[in-house]
């Protein structure tokens, strides 16, 4: 079988398995977990034959015309380069995960055929626009993901939270999505198509007109996906799906697609340095502001969602320097060890028995109940804080050393101004970081919240997961040296200067936040005693003796070091800096205003004429029917009368014309 027949395969089989999924759902229920699985795991294994045969060598390029359009024509394309050839192998190994581990997550959720369907269509998107080489065909797979994750992250419809949640998210992304499409139709309008290639070469011969243009129109479509500032507040509150769902879209979906589509159409974002400063200052604003609220969360969940955003602006801080293959070696790093941390973190709220016990100051006793979650999630936050050899540290190293080289001069891709401002953000994340991951594992599995009630050991499909990602989250990293073919030939290995500073910075971080919780801990022990085992039949019920019992609110616990580390910034960081308050009083008040107006005038000017040409017609039908009475006598006399006044009319007009 040709590799480009294997090619298509990869994003059909999953669309397939959908779409059987949806259809067998009610009538052969046990049909549906092998639908889900199986054609997920053989696109899996479909793509890493594909990477195998690509092995980072020549692109491989098919295409056959769509539809003639009469102008700029759209292909089904494909075009897969080393870039796409392991991003897609990243998307089949997690979707993988996350199927098998959603089969003992959501064992009893009534819904599991639906979740599980929309899950392999939202997997097929992906990797639709991994593979595409037309952007058209690449859109189709942007906004069936966009779909896709509106139904999946209000899957608990019945809760506010989640209804509230699932619309934000499609709202904004979609706020993004209106000038990308703009800047799609101007790119193909200056290159005179959408595939990949023919763009790529209009940019090398100059063929752009309007590239800073182009460049901002997607860029904002990138910051709606990949959750950049100003369009990444659906992000957080995204976390109100089922925690496999986070897993997909943080590690190899969504938010991932962004980051990708700009590197693999970084020339077009190059052609202009106003672009990729403003990408710069993105980035950098996303991975400082993201870590401060971090630090700042007590929700499990969120504070990994504002780990990813900071961590996708460390993609884009390489994307800004002018290096894709940093940032697509962040992407593949990154996704395992947060698709790691999600599911981890999942296991910890299934061991509870409820999806509402994912505060961190609620929980206790965690290490010994949930074994696997805790050393997995250790080596997940240790990827994630940097420290070598796990993989965070050398694909971060790779993005620091990209902007060291740029801030310096010695690479003229960006400007300078660009690679000292993703520096020295990237620099202070890396504190920040190490901060708040020691801090949520402190949190975690060392807290003195109130223990919720043991649920028994935890599905052998959830453990499993956690220790296949482990691996990757542990080893991927040492792969550096045997990645460079793939990653354009640019080396990757760290440098001494930034693995000294990084690595020293995310020291300091931790050893700062373990010294000021080792202080708070120690205050509070004298004040309070250790919170008691709470024996309750279900953990809502515990929560609620947690209340009796007078322990400190999330929002005053005075054993939090996040709160004696941002002092006053506490407050607006836990709020994420009250940007949702600035864009209800700068867009959503003034929309809802007009919107008032409008319906005003509608119902009090427009709706009066209307009901003034109906009260008219009706009065005058009301006039005739009086006069249909059905009285012979009556139309009579009021055919002599009528006579009669005809008569006179005629008289006077006669002796009037005869006077003249």
């Amino acid at each position: 079988m040709t590799t480009t027949t294997l090619a298509v395969l990869v994003p059909l089989l999953p669309f397939l398995g959908s779409a059987a999924g949806l259809l067998l759902g009610r009538t052969a229920p046990g049909f549906v977990r092998p639908l889900a699985v199986l054609p997920t795991l053989a696109a899996a294994v479909l793509a890493a034959v594909v990477a195998a045969r690509q092995g980072g060598g020549k692109a491989i390029d098919a295409a056959t015309q769509l539809t003639p359009t009469g102008s700029v024509p759209i292909d089904l394309a494909l075009h897969i380069d080393g870039f796409a050839a392991l991003v897609a192998v990243l998307v089949g190994v997690v979707a993988t995960c996350v199927q098998i581990y959603s089969t003992g997550y959501l064992c009893e959720d009534p819904r599991y055929p639906s979740y599980a369907a929309l899950v392999s269509l939202f997997t097929s998107a992906m990797l639709l626009v991994v593979y595409s080489g037309d952007l058209m065909v690449l859109l189709v797979g942007w906004e069936i993901m966009g779909i896709c994750s509106y139904f999946l992250v209000g899957h608990y419809w019945e809760t506010p939270e989640a209804r509230s949640a699932s619309l934000k998210a499609f709202l904004v992304t979609k706020l993004g999505d209106v000038p990308f499409l703009i800047g799609l139709f101007a790119l193909a309008a200056d290159a005179g198509t959408f595939r990949i290639t023919g763009v790529l070469g209009a940019v090398a011969s100059g063929g752009l007109d309007h590239p800073t243009l182009i460049a901002l129109l997607l860029l904002a479509g990138v910051a709606g996906k990949s959750a950049q500032f100003p369009l990444h507040t659906w992000l957080p509150d995204a976390m109100a799906g089922p925690t496999p769902v986070s897993a997909l879209i943080h590690a190899a979906t969504m938010v991932a697609a962004g980051i990708y589509f700009t590197a693999r159409l970084l020339p077009v974002f190059a052609a202009s340095a106003a672009a990729l400063t403003v990408l710069a200052v993105m980035a950098a604003i996303t991975m400082v502001g993201s870590a401060l609220a971090a630090l700042a969360q007590d929700d499990i969940k969120r504070v990994l969602a504002y780990s990813t955003m900071g961590q996708l602006g460390y993609m884009a801080g390489a994307l800004a320097v002018g290096d894709r293959g940093a940032a697509v070696f962040h992407l593949l790093s990154h996704a395992a060890f947060k698709a790691l941390l999600f599911l981890a973190a999942g296991t910890v709220i299934h061991a509870a028995g409820t999806n509402s016990l994912t505060a961190m100051s609620r929980m206790s006793g965690l290490a010994k109940r949930v074994p696997d979650a805790y050393w997995t999630m250790t080596v997940a936050l240790l990827a994630l804080a940097a420290i070598p050899p796990f993989a965070g540290f050398f694909s971060k190293e790779a993005v620091l050393v990209a902007a060291e080289h740029t801030a310096l001069g010695e690479r003229t891709v960006a400007p300078a101004g660009a690679g000292w401002t993703v520096l020295v953000a990237g620099l202070l994340t890396a504190l920040l970081t190490a901060a708040y991951a020691l801090r949520l594992w402190l949190r975690t599995f060392r807290g003195r919240g109130t223990e919720a009630p043991d649920h028994g050991r935890q599905p052998l499909a959830m453990t499993t997961v956690l220790w296949v990602l482990a691996i990757p989250s542990l080893g991927f990293g040492l792969t550096v040296t045997y990645l460079d073919d793939w990653f354009d030939g640019n080396n990757l290995t760290p440098t001494l200067t930034t693995a000294v500073l990084g690595t020293g910075l995310a020291a300091a971080g931790a050893v700062i936040t373990y010294a000021v919780w080792r202080t708070l801990t120690a205050r509070t022990a004298s004040v309070r005693p250790p919170a008691p085992h709470v024996a309750h039949p279900d953990a809502d019920a515990g929560l609620v003796e947690a209340e009796a019992l007078h322990l400190p609110h999330p929002a005053e616990d005075p054993a939090d070091p996040g709160r004696a580390l941002l002092g006053p910034l506490h407050g607006p960081a836990a709020d994420g800096f009250h940007l949702d308050a600035v864009y209800r009083t700068a867009f959503v008040r003034p929309v809802l205003a007009a919107a008032s107006l409008v319906r005003f005038l509608d119902r009090e000017v427009v709706d009066t004429y209307v009901r003034a040409a109906g009260n008219s017609a009706k009065g005058l039908g009301w006039l005739v029917r009086r006069a249909q009475t059905g009285n012979v006598q009556t139309y009579l006399s009021a055919l002599l009368a009528g006579s009669v006044v005809l008569v006179i009319a005629a008289v006077a007009l006669a002796n009037a014309v005869a006077g003249a």
